[in-house]
């Protein structure tokens, strides 16, 4: 009996109390950093990507066959307007304008043989001492040296448009690609064929697409200050490369495609950067945003508190209760700094997540730590 009353007590000591148990269940509420949504006054964009492409791009073509006489630049050098760069052997090129230069004046003395001729028989025949048959001889035999004046032209200035050809110039400022030949080399025997190719960078082309509903809203928000897409002067782009923090470059869109691809459902526009300091390149991929609403009240929060399933964008916040409580969001624009606008599904006093994520599960009781409060504008 002792033995029994001896054993009853020592698991009732081993029961813990309830105020143990409270201590503990608290214990193990995982910890979360929370913040406060920055309540600020943003403006908001409409984003894109695209790429950077040359102002002006032409390839330099040797457009008569030949033999290459001259390179006068270096790979990759940047040349003034009127510069030569290529020159093919000028010397065939040279004898046929010689060529068709006598051409020319033979046809010219024929030319004048034919008019005496004509005024001279034209008297006869009014003397009726020549026939109308030989004046109407005259005649066609002026009318064919003036002809063959006129072909001779034609040829002295095919000529000198194929001399010409000889000496390539750069059409505008820019920088020049390697060349393709070498001194030396037979270029043209075969058809027009590429030197080189010439770029101007100091501006630059960005080439995006917006969607059809991106469109509608930069035309809702043009019309709220009295523009149309007409105003295409006045719309301003940000743009950024990969490697970028935010959008340091700017430029000014200059085309907007007369319609909407039905394809894709999108619609091209196009803006010009200055980029006098060559920070950019053709052929790079960009992020590109427009402005289209400014100073509009917004609810921001940071962009790696975002989840995403199913259902979309979610946010995890903590309630009154500790409790964690997911929320459906609608998202805007990525803003400088990591933050990311929310339009709708919190208000500026939910705890929303922001570390400890993988701690946190909607339905569980959680620790919130609030991290410093974040200054609204």
């Amino acid at each position: 009996m002792r033995l029994n009353l001896v054993a009853a007590g020592f698991a009732l000591a081993l029961l813990p109390a309830p105020v143990a148990l409270a201590q503990t269940a608290t214990a193990a509420a995982p910890s979360v950093d929370v913040q406060l949504p920055i309540a600020r006054k943003e403006t908001i964009y409409v984003t894109s990507s695209g790429r950077t492409s040359a102002f002006q791009r032409v390839d330099l073509m040797a457009r008569v066959p030949g033999f290459l006489e001259k390179i006068g630049y270096e790979d990759g050098a940047t040349v003034k307007s009127g510069t030569p760069l290529f020159t093919i052997e000028q010397a065939p090129y040279q004898a046929s304008v010689d060529s068709a230069q006598a051409g020319v004046a033979s046809a010219q003395a024929q030319v004048a043989q034919a008019s005496a001729d004509l005024a001279r028989q034209t008297k006869l025949t009014q003397s009726q001492i020549a026939s109308v048959e030989t004046l109407d001889q005259s005649q066609a035999t002026s009318k064919s040296a003036d002809a063959s004046l006129q072909e001779a032209q034609a040829q002295l200035e095919q000529s000198q448009i194929d001399l010409s050809y000889t000496t390539i110039t750069a059409p505008f400022d820019g920088v020049v690609t390697a060349r393709t030949a070498d001194l030396g080399a037979l270029v043209g025997a075969s058809g027009p064929s590429v030197l080189a190719t010439i770029m101007q960078t100091d501006k630059l082309y960005v080439t995006f697409t917006v969607t059809e509903s991106q469109v509608l809203q930069v035309k809702a928000a043009l019309a709220q200050r009295g523009q149309t897409l007409k105003d295409i002067g006045q719309i301003t782009v940000d743009v950024g490369v990969a490697t970028d923090d935010g959008y340091p470059h700017q430029g000014v869109i200059d085309y907007i495609a007369p319609e909407i691809d039905t394809g894709t459902g999108t619609l091209t526009v196009r803006a010009v950067l200055d980029n006098t300091k060559h920070e950019l390149l053709p052929g790079l991929f960009v992020r590109v945003r427009i402005p289209v609403q400014k100073d509009v009240d917004s609810l921001l929060v940071p962009e790696a508190a975002l989840g995403n399933d199913q259902r979309g964008r979610y946010v995890l916040v903590v309630d009154k209760d500790n409790k964690v409580q997911e929320r459906p969001i609608v998202v805007g624009s990525a803003v400088d700094g990591g933050l990311v606008i929310v339009k709708s599904g919190i208000e500026a006093t939910d705890q929303v997540i922001v570390g400890g994520l993988s701690r946190a599960a909607p339905g569980s009781t959680v620790t919130a730590k609030l991290l410093s409060a974040p200054v609204s504008e």
